[in-house]
């Protein structure tokens, strides 16, 4: 790491530990932004990550979407371009110098707001790549964070700058090396924008019915295009990820509702408890009963 990096990590660290006293993921005055905090390395932890810039402050962490890992420290930052079922763990992190997080959520319709305003060369229409990608961080970037991070401490301004802010980080991301795969999401016609609707589309109706031919109908795909495609944005087919999505909902409201697994089989969109019962263990190691009693205790 550089030590210019290395400087304004430090000044970014001392305004996140300015406004997060306590461990978990903290929403700040400014819209989309959240804070992160581990006192400790922590145990995989399953969620969706919306469409965020992440930067890992101090420690390290990584993010495990399908089967492909990303790590990422103080020098890189982490993008998701679409909503991505993933697995996440702090593993560096003390409670002398815990895990700092910082995390940036955006929109496809901010993206091409930049896209608009900038003489960035939209590239052409091509096949969708990866949802999710780790890239250096370069100074000028940090830069614009350390800004943003800093209107905590003037709330007056955060109306009128931090929108600038936030449009020159994605400005300076899309300028980067793997900025063609954000550009893309937001480029209406790409094949990524369309597997980018796919996505939404089970996002929404998770515990509904799937059918893939219906699906490709919706973004004029043929069937075998869209599987392609969207394993190529996800790192999963569309049925791989319905069920990570029906498969945390379950976990959460069996964890906030203390509900009956059997009860909570069927609101998340399982025709058969057994069968659920036999993906939850597969996917965190306990069935539902065992795992609850774990997690609670």
């Amino acid at each position: 790491m550089s030590e210019i990096i290395s400087k304004q990590q430090n000044e970014l660290a001392k305004i996140i530990q300015r406004y997060v006293r306590n461990d978990g993921v903290h929403a700040t005055d400014i819209p989309s932004l959240f804070f992160i905090r581990d006192s400790n390395a922590s145990v995989p932890r399953h969620g969706v990550y919306k469409p965020s810039f992440c930067i890992v402050v101090q420690g390290a962490k990584e993010v495990w979407l399908g089967k492909e890992r990303f790590i990422y420290n103080p020098s890189d930052y982490l993008i998701a371009s679409v909503n991505l079922p993933v697995t996440a763990q702090v593993t560096e992190a003390s409670p002398n110098v815990p895990y700092l997080g910082f995390k940036l959520e955006f929109t496809a319709n901010q993206i091409l707001d930049v896209l608009r305003d900038s003489e960035i060369r939209v590239g052409p229409k091509d096949n969708a790549k990866r949802g999710m990608f780790v890239s250096r961080l370069e100074p000028e970037l940090l830069d614009a964070v350390i800004r943003l991070a800093r209107l905590l401490d003037t709330p007056k301004d955060i109306p009128i700058l931090s929108p600038l802010f936030t449009k020159e980080i994605l400005y300076r991301v899309l300028q980067g090396q793997h900025g063609v795969r954000l550009e893309q999401i937001a480029i209406e016609g790409s094949s990524a924008h369309q597997i980018k609707d796919v996505i939404e589309h089970i996002t929404n109706n998770y515990n509904k019915s799937l059918r893939v031919e219906e699906l490709a109908e919706k973004v004029n795909m043929s069937v075998s295009s869209l599987h392609r495609h969207f394993k190529e944005v996800t790192a999963m087919s569309p049925i791989q990820f319905q069920k990570e999505l029906r498969l945390q909902e379950a976990r959460r409201l069996l964890l906030t509702e203390s509900a009956d697994a059997t009860d909570v089989a069927f609101r998340v969109g399982y025709e058969s408890p057994s069968q659920f019962s036999r993906e939850y263990s597969r996917m965190y190691g306990f069935p539902p009963k065992q795992d609850m009693k774990r997690l609670k205790a």
